[in-house]
């Protein structure tokens, strides 16, 4: 066995550290990891002040209790932070909760049928009429202060925004996406191989464990290609659509169509993948995001986070450092290590790995990590008709990265006429203007 490499002291910068959710998800990665990053300095930065000391207290807690494996900072000034950093974990967002309610609300005004309206469809567009400009100025400042650093995108619409990156800056970048869990505990539940406890990370934890699932297409639209038992290795797909023809209705009944359409069986719920399909809606109820739970959510998760920060309420310390499925902190040591570590999904530039798509396109495949990047495994040909409707989707994210990048409003009613869930000009062109006017403070671009 090789012996574990030594611990690395670098400087890595989180750009959002002040989410509520993602924030101590992240931090509690960290800190699992703190021996094989010891020594390192970690930034956290954030556009809000109060978010962002609130979240280096909260972190300062957990630090002190495991004997201060870091330097941490916090700052909104993210030029500060990045010079001379190794890893920029990038996970912003513009006004997240209120813009998406309106991405969701305005096309439905307009007799859009769309299930959730965040990755695709009208409300992806509008996302990344957002999120593209926003990135593209943190990937100007890493290209100035730290040119070598490895950037991990998180913020979605992450196809959209990989896809900028990729043609508009020098930046060496990886996209994750936690998405492929779906798939994993949706096969598990179909086959019945491990107990569901609830718990979402145990069941997830256990079904890892238990299958090794190949999945290849977009983000949030991917499909299992091969699905085997990790401990036997016996192919496990025949079983798992005989299961699925006999399970309950509402058990994934979009996934489930696109199986007998495709051929195989999506990896990433029915949300995610009803944004790709203009007839998910005949089967998912047109009720999108639970903007109310997400909001009570938050703001519990804040009160528990200023409470720890303050010292008024303990420190869970096994609780706050726990490794979670999100796979930041893993691909960052496989980077800064050079480890060729095997990843199950991560996005990147195409380039071949799937044989029916662009070249350019942004695919989600699984890779091999190392220093000199994610490099997918070719997977090969998707099925012909599956590999049409992504290749509509690359053509109008690419249709949308110039409307982003160049306040191009003819780039952005093209990518809404070819959407299949656009079914008039005037329709579309009543509703880029609707997008447009609601979101103006937030799209200079188009001024």
């Amino acid at each position: 066995m090789s012996p574990a490499p030594s611990p690395l002291q670098t400087h890595i910068v989180f750009l959002g550290a002040g989410s509520a959710s993602f924030g101590p998800t992240l931090l509690g990665d960290l800190f699992a990891e703190a021996e094989a990053l010891r020594g390192s300095t970690v930034w956290l930065v954030d556009a809000n002040a109060e978010a962002a000391e609130t979240m280096l207290r909260y972190a300062q807690r957990i630090n002190a209790a495991l004997d201060s494996p870091f330097v941490l900072r916090a700052t909104t000034d993210r030029r500060e932070a990045l010079l001379g950093a190794a890893a920029v974990i990038v996970s912003v967002a513009v006004d997240r909760l209120e813009t998406w309610k309106l991405d969701w609300q305005i096309p439905l005004r307009h007799g859009v049928r769309h299930v959730l309206g965040e990755n695709a469809g009208p409300g992806g567009l509008s996302h990344a009429l957002r999120s593209i400009p926003l990135v593209l100025d943190i990937a100007r400042d890493v290209e100035q202060r730290a040119p070598r650093a490895w950037v991990i995108l998180l913020t979605n619409p992450l196809s959209r925004v990989a896809m900028a990156l990729d043609r508009y800056t020098r930046v060496r970048w990886v996209g994750l996406s936690r998405s492929i869990d779906e798939g994993y505990l949706l096969v598990n539940r179909a086959l019945g191989l491990v107990p569901e406890t609830g718990d979402r990370v145990a069941d997830l934890l256990a079904a890892r464990q238990r299958l090794r699932i190949t999945a290849a297409g977009l983000n949030r639209f991917t499909f299992i290609l091969d699905v085997r038992d990790a401990q036997t290795g016996a192919d496990l797909y025949p079983a798992l659509r005989a299961r699925l023809a006999h399970m309950p209705p509402d058990f994934a009944p979009l996934s489930r169509r696109l199986l007998d359409l495709f051929g195989l069986f999506c990896a990433v719920g029915d949300e995610h993948a009803g944004e790709y399909v203009g007839f998910a809606a005949e089967v998912l109820p047109l009720r999108g995001f639970d903007f109310t739970g997400y909001a009570r959510r938050r703001e519990s998760l804040w009160s528990q986070i200023r409470a720890v920060a303050e010292g008024s309420a303990p420190l869970a310390l096994a609780r706050a450092v726990q490794r979670s499925s999100v796979r930041v902190v893993p691909v960052l040591l496989a980077l800064l290590h050079s480890a060729n570590q095997y990843e199950d999904a991560v996005n990147i530039r195409n380039g071949g790995c799937i044989s029916n798509l662009p070249e350019d396109a942004i695919v989600e495949v699984p890779a091999l990590v190392s220093a000199t990047g994610a490099h997918g495994v070719h997977v090969g040909a998707l099925p012909r008709a599956l590999a049409s409707v992504m290749r509509r989707e690359v053509d109008i994210q690419a249709l949308v990265v110039e409307a982003a990048v160049h306040g191009d409003r003819n780039a952005a009613l093209q990518a809404l006429l070819l959407d299949p869930h656009v079914h008039s000009y005037a329709q579309a062109a009543h509703l880029l203007d609707d997008l447009l006017r609601a979101h103006a403070r937030h799209l200079p671009q188009f001024a």
